[in-house]
């Protein structure tokens, strides 16, 4: 059997590999329950289109997220295919079991994420844990995982906080050792309320890839103070090659945990892959049918959504 950990997301071969966040960090906020099929129908087009990466849903609490209460139903109609990994994300051991009950009845994700918050205040809030408990579980968590996913680490709140301020970029480094000492080597950065800057990106990255070359880095920007295009092409300049996203810019914020404002803000997906094609980026995403994927994503939610590209079309001079 492959251990997914060692598979590395550097063996793609394009220039920038994008995780699809869609049907899991954009819905997490969402009062309206998709049901399962729909969820489904949306992440294979998404397969489609090119994503490597898809985020699918999360192993929560159903009484907590309720939006993912069918989680391993979903990952049931979700076959595996050749070049595409499904994440799911898992804040505590028992859903790393879930995931490994899944993946022993043949089904579920093949890549899971593991949670870490920056700061206190905001682990105590997002997970209802303090930071030294969630190193613990991180710890456990990793070693459940036995090798059968790839893992990703996430640091929550990389580049600011609302409850704390700043956050000193030598603390978010030391998180990115200690995840990379249990075990993970692919590791997201979250600019979680939109508060980066592109010197801040290119900064914290560069000290990132210097202090820990195999650990391949991930950036997770919200765009919630409209910065987020800019500090991807800071992230792209500092040398990192996977990003976050999703169509429509859906998501962005738990409803209990209004940080940011308030405001939804995850980078949308037509909007970054308009301009990394048009930059000579190669995103391996079919631009043929991305502006139909939004609509569909749209019909699924009953609205407009938030992508600029959606409304104004491709740029007409792509080479």
């Amino acid at each position: 059997m492959t251990r997914h950990d060692e598979v590395s997301l550097e063996d793609d071969g394009r220039d920038a590999v994008l995780c699809e966040c869609f049907a899991r960090d954009g819905l997490q906020h969402e009062p309206l329950m998709l049901p399962t099929g729909a969820k489904a129908d949306l992440i294979r087009r998404f397969a489609d289109l090119g994503f490597a990466r898809v985020e699918a849903t999360s192993y929560s609490n159903p009484k907590v997220v309720p939006q993912f209460g069918d989680a391993s139903e979903l990952l049931r109609a979700l076959p595996r295919r050749p070049g595409v990994f499904y994440k799911a994300t898992c804040a505590n051991l028992r859903a790393v079991q879930r995931a490994l009950d899944d993946a022993d009845a043949g089904i579920g994700a093949n890549e899971i994420s593991l949670l870490v918050s920056a700061t206190d205040t905001h682990s105590m809030k997002n997970l209802a844990r303090s930071r030294a408990d969630q190193w613990l579980n991180i710890a456990g968590m990793a070693a459940a995982a036995q090798g059968r996913f790839r893992l990703i680490g996430t640091i929550s709140m990389a580049f600011g906080c609302p409850f704390e301020g700043h956050v000193d970029p030598e603390s978010v480094l030391a998180d990115v050792g200690r995840l990379r000492d249990a075990g993970v080597r692919h590791i997201t950065l979250g600019d979680t309320i939109g508060t980066a800057t592109p010197r801040t990106t290119r900064d914290l990255f560069r000290q990132m890839r210097a202090a820990y070359p195999d650990v391949v880095p991930i950036a997770h920007f919200h765009d919630t103070r409209g910065t987020g295009l800019v500090n991807y092409v800071a992230a792209l300049e500092a040398g990192v090659r996977h990003f976050d996203c999703a169509l429509g810019g859906v998501g962005g914020h738990p409803t209990k945990v209004k940080y940011g404002g308030g405001h939804t803000g995850n980078v949308s997906s037509e909007d970054l892959i308009d301009l990394f094609e048009n930059m000579g980026v190669d995103t391996g995403i079919d631009m043929d049918g991305l502006l139909d994927a939004v609509r569909a994503c749209e019909q699924a939610l009953g609205r407009e959504l938030q992508g600029r590209v959606a409304r104004s079309g491709l740029n007409p001079l792509r080479a």
